[in-house]
């Protein structure tokens, strides 16, 4: 940093006589040891564009001189190789800005792999390329050899003794460098005093604490060895005790000339304690330098050293000349004579006690008057028993002798710009520059004046006033929001940057100094003043650069889908150009575009009339890139009506230096053919036929699937249909809208299918129809209709397709019925009065949930007589007994039966009536009718099967003894009068049959009329019962003869 001052002075003269650009460096090769902190400067001239330029910083390693390694860029954060980002992100390499065209690279702490050619590179900003945009030089990394030892230890001394320490300072540089050295000392947390030092230039120098004492011989640092100095210190002060150490850098000279200080180290160090003697004490005067200039501070301080300052008194009295200027007294308020108590009211001197040991006098504003001779005596007092004090030992340190020379008058101003010539809008820089240099305590004001083109008046512009402030004129307001004004501390050279630049700021320039002093009263005095050369600035318009695309393209795309439409500045006349784009549609039916919208340069919108007819402005989305150069116009949900030609108009626009908008060029694009269309109808339902049989009461699912659909985001509704068996036409179950809204049909709105009935889509496009407890009117063909429903781009829904499924054959069948009754036949003989059962019993039933139906029937003859058997049969009477309802009913007893039947259920399928009572009218034949009943899922009853059992023959027999009853209850009776006359019968029949066999021939008397026999005897008619409950009837009836 203290080399790069003078290098951009240079080369801010050298830019004004070149007009083109060139970039500098700092001159290699430089050494710098490893670790260490370094800085490269850069800076570029002669350049066109903004005044703030940047930097690249690249690397040509030594194992690859030919290849570039990126290190660090002031625009481009991704600019570094991947061996540097770490080191650039954490800030262990960065580029400081000095000024707008000069950088500094630091590399905090220099690495072996550091070394190298470094090269510094300018992006263009020029109109064209002329110049130089890049420099290198080399960076040696070295070893860091310096080596500073001493021995640590504590020393307890007494005041007036004598101190003495060693330091070794050791380096193996190859290079040819120096070493400087210098001693400190410090206590505790202060900031560190300097004892002494020598130089890299071989100068012995004390620090200002020890300077008199080193002009006296007290201070000592001589060199003893090779590579080993010594500091001694005779006649030590208390103030000397504290810690001392050496601190040692190396330097060495780089190709400007100037020496830097590669590395600085500083050894351990040695406690020093110092005891004071009993009373004595010492002053000593010091002050920064003897050569004053006027207006320039002065600061003499007055140091006590002594032991036990606090216990004791002390006053101090200040001398000019020999003439006092001012008293302390043990109270520390200063009293002063007549002269300088005025300038002290006036601010202008001070006099006051820092510490306990020290007393500062300071001049702020310094006369020719003056200089002289300046000195302080400190005299110890003693308080008596009074309170009164007693003057006692007074010392006073030697005279200190200052020079104050007048400001020289002599100076001159000249005004310079490396750009007299800019293009609009742009920036360039003036300086007014005054030699010689003054101080920065020497006020200066500087005036930048301006004339402007086709004027003869001069006006201030701006002024940087003797006090530092920045004074603006009343005529160019519109100069302070564009302009930048700095004054230079070590030159009071004064720069004027004006940026965006315009007509008005065409003109001439010059500079007005003002050398001026502050008189002892507060009022100034202006000793000089200078005025420069005239400066003529002219300012050009720019040349625009304007270019859009002029590709075209066609878009092909489906309705509600969003339209892109692209507007790309492919060059533009400057970064801060602004554009007002105008988008328009151009249709086949229109002689000219229609405009759809504008966004101005400002980032307005207005919409044109044919987006406010066709209703675009809710659907209309404009953007803008980061880069800026592309624009883009999306139309949402695209309507068939929007199809069209549509293109861009751009306008380019700038900012004036007054922040007034002027449109600098325009310029349209090439079209875009847009063509929209309506979806493709992708809808498919499952075509499939199939067919599903259950039972009654059963829960059945039918299923229509959407194997494709138009859209993701369409809506779907559902219809189901049923034709019947017996009903021509098909009827409407139930239909899903697309609000996912249950509807019944005619069909399910009366009974209780609609209870019935449940609609569920468990996955998209899977609807499914539940009929549950499932009825045989339930049977029928069913299918179902789709419908697709698309939100158009007016948000209105409309159908785009339909289509039906496979039809779904349902048949819903009744149980089989296995309805089964015991139809054996059985006898039973009752005695009269007694009671006789009746049972019905079922083998088996179709269901569990089954009802029964029983019904008792008696068959009985009618009145008797001669009849066939068929005859016999039609004419039994049958009577029902008791029947029996599926809902436990009885009905009305007949007549004769009222009062003697019992009805029970000895199970489910076990029914018995018991007839009590019985009467010879009960004998007869007995059957029970039972019907099987099922409830429908309705709950409506209805008959399965039916069947009868087999008939029960009863038998009531009278109370009385009969020959029946007789026979039947002797067994050898029983058998002798049933069984024993047939076999008889038989063999005597047999032997008629013989005889008359044998004797029809020989005897035709023995033959009555026409053949026949004589006696016709009819076969016996026998009513048998075979369970010998009843004996046989055998009845033989007469026969017939002629």
């Amino acid at each position: 940093m203290r080399t790069l001052r003078p290098q951009l002075a240079s080369l801010l003269l050298l830019g004004m006589a070149l007009a083109q650009r060139q970039v500098t460096v700092q001159e290699g090769p430089l050494y710098r040891t490893e670790g260490s902190h370094v800085t490269l400067w850069c800076k570029v001239s002669g350049y066109q564009g903004p005044a703030e330029q940047n930097f690249q910083w690249s690397i040509y390693l030594p194992s690859a001189p030919e290849r570039e390694v990126q290190i660090v860029s002031t625009v481009d954060p991704s600019f570094p190789y991947a061996i540097y980002t770490q080191r650039v992100r954490s800030r262990g390499i960065y580029v400081e800005r000095v000024q707008g065209d000069a950088v500094l690279l630091h590399i905090t702490e220099l690495q072996d792999r550091d070394a190298g050619e470094y090269e510094c590179h300018t992006p263009n900003t020029d109109e064209r390329y002329f110049g130089s945009y890049s420099a290198k030089m080399n960076l040696v990394v070295i070893p860091d050899s310096l080596r500073v030892t001493a021995v640590p230890q504590t020393l307890n001394k007494v005041e007036h003794d004598s101190l003495e320490l060693k330091c070794e300072v050791s380096k193996s540089t190859a290079q040819h460098s120096h070493v400087s050295i210098a001693w400190y000392r410090q206590r505790g947390s202060e900031v560190p005093v300097e004892v002494i030092s020598l130089s890299r230039d071989f100068v012995l120098r004390a620090g200002s604490a020890y300077a008199q004492r080193q002009a006296t011989g007290d201070v000592r640092l001589d060199k003893v060895g090779e590579t080993t100095s010594k500091l001694t210190i005779y006649n030590l002060h208390p103030s000397d005790q504290g810690e001392f150490y050496c601190e040692a850098a190396e330097w060495i000279q780089d190709p400007d000339d100037s020496w830097y200080a590669m590395t600085r180290k500083r050894s351990q160090g040695a406690i020093v304690n110092v005891q004071a003697t009993d009373k004595e004490f010492s002053v000593r005067l010091e002050t920064e330098k003897r050569m004053y200039i006027v207006g320039e501070p002065v600061e003499f301080r007055c140091i006590l050293e002594a032991q036990n300052i606090p216990d004791r008194y002390f006053s101090i009295s200040w001398a000019f000349n020999s003439s006092l200027i001012a008293s302390l007294g043990p109270n520390a308020v200063p009293v002063l004579n007549n002269e300088f108590a005025q300038r002290e009211a006036l601010g202008q001197l001070k006099v006051a006690k820092e510490s306990d040991s020290v007393f500062v006098l300071k001049i702020y504003r310094l006369r020719l008057e003056d200089s002289g001779k300046y000195n302080c005596r400190v005299t110890e007092r003693e308080k008596t028993v009074t309170g009164d004090f007693i003057d006692k030992e007074s010392k006073r340190p030697k005279n200190i002798p200052i020079t104050v020379m007048p400001l020289k008058a002599g100076f001159a101003v000249t005004a310079i710009s490396r750009t007299p010539g800019v293009t609009y809008n742009e920036s360039f820089d003036l300086q007014c520059i005054i030699k010689p240099h003054y101080p920065s305590w020497v006020p200066v004001s500087v005036t930048w004046r301006f004339q402007p083109a086709g004027s003869t008046e001069f006006h201030d512009l701006v002024t940087f006033t003797r006090d530092g402030g920045v004074q603006w004129g009343d005529r160019y307001l519109g100069f302070r929001t564009r302009t930048a004004i700095e004054k230079a501390e070590s030159s009071n050279n004064v720069r004027l940057s004006i940026s965006r630049a315009s007509d008005t700021e065409a003109g001439k320039y010059q500079c007005v100094a003002e050398l001026w002093r502050k008189n002892y009263n507060s009022s100034w005095t202006r000793l000089a003043d200078r005025t420069s050369n005239l400066l003529e600035i002219r300012v050009l318009r720019p040349v625009t650069k304007l270019q859009v695309s002029k590709s075209k393209r066609s878009i092909t795309l489906v309705e509600n889908r969003p339209i892109p439409l692209n507007c790309s500045v492919k060059s533009q006349t400057s970064p801060d150009s602004h554009f007002a784009v105008l988008w328009y549609v151009h249709k086949p039916s229109d002689a000219d575009g229609k405009l759809i919208l504008k966004t101005t340069h400002i980032s307005a919108f207005e919409y044109g009339t044919y987006a406010e007819e066709e209703g675009l402005r809710g659907r209309l989305q404009f953007e803008r890139s980061a880069s800026g150069g592309l624009f883009s116009l999306t139309v949402q949900r695209a309507e068939v009506r929007d199809s069209g030609s549509y293109y861009c108009h751009v306008e380019e626009w700038l900012l004036s230096p007054n922040h007034a908008w002027y449109k600098l060029a325009e310029e349209v694009s090439g079209r875009t053919e847009v063509t929209v269309k309506q979806p493709d109808n992708r809808l498919q339902v499952n075509q499939t036929h199939r067919n599903i049989t259950v039972l009654e009461n059963e829960w059945v699912t039918l299923e229509c699937l959407v194997s494709n659909r138009t859209s993701p985001s369409s809506q779907l509704s559902v219809q189901w249909y049923v034709w019947r068996p017996g009903h021509p036409e098909k009827e409407v179950v139930a239909w899903l809208s697309r609000q996912s809204t249950l509807h019944y049909g005619d069909l399910a709105t009366p009974g209780d299918l609609r209870s019935r009935l449940h609609l569920e889509s468990p996955s998209p496009g899977l609807f499914l129809l539940s009929i549950q407890n499932a009825t045989v009117r339930d049977s029928g063909a069913y299918n179902c209709r789709v419908e697709e429903w698309l939100l158009d781009p007016s948000d209105r829904w409309y159908k785009r397709a339909e289509d039906f499924s496979g039809l779904i054959t349902l048949t819903v069948k009744q149980p089989d019925p296995t309805l089964q009754v015991d139809t054996a036949t059985a006898n039973l003989t009752v005695q009269e009065k007694e009671s006789f059962p009746l049972d019905c019993s079922i083998l088996s039933r179709s269901s569990p949930e089954s009802h029964f139906a029983v019904t008792w029937y008696s068959l009985r003859a009618k009145e008797a007589g001669d009849h066939t058997e068929q005859q016999q049969e039609e004419e039994e009477e049958r009577e029902a007994v008791l029947s029996v309802g599926p809902d436990a009913v009885f009905s009305p007893e007949a007549g004769r039966w009222e009062g003697r039947l019992r009805f029970q259920r000895l199970s489910a399928v076990l029914f018995r009536l018991t007839v009590l009572q019985a009467g010879g009218a009960d004998t007869g034949n007995y059957s029970c009718r039972v019907e099987e009943w099922l409830a429908d899922p309705n709950g409506v009853w209805y008959r399965l099967a039916d069947e009868e059992s087999g008939m029960v023959a009863v038998h009531v027999q009278d109370t009385g003894s009969t020959l029946q009853s007789v026979i039947c209850s002797n067994d050898a009776l029983f058998y002798f009068v049933f069984f024993y006359p047939f076999p008889i019968f038989g063999i005597l029949i047999i032997t008629i049959l013989l005889v008359r066999f044998k004797s029809r021939n020989s005897s035709k008397n023995s033959e009555g009329k026409n053949g026949v026999p004589l006696l016709w005897i009819k076969e016996p008619h026998l009513n048998y019962s075979p369970t010998c409950l009843e004996p046989p009837v055998l009845s033989i009836h007469p026969g017939t003869m002629d």
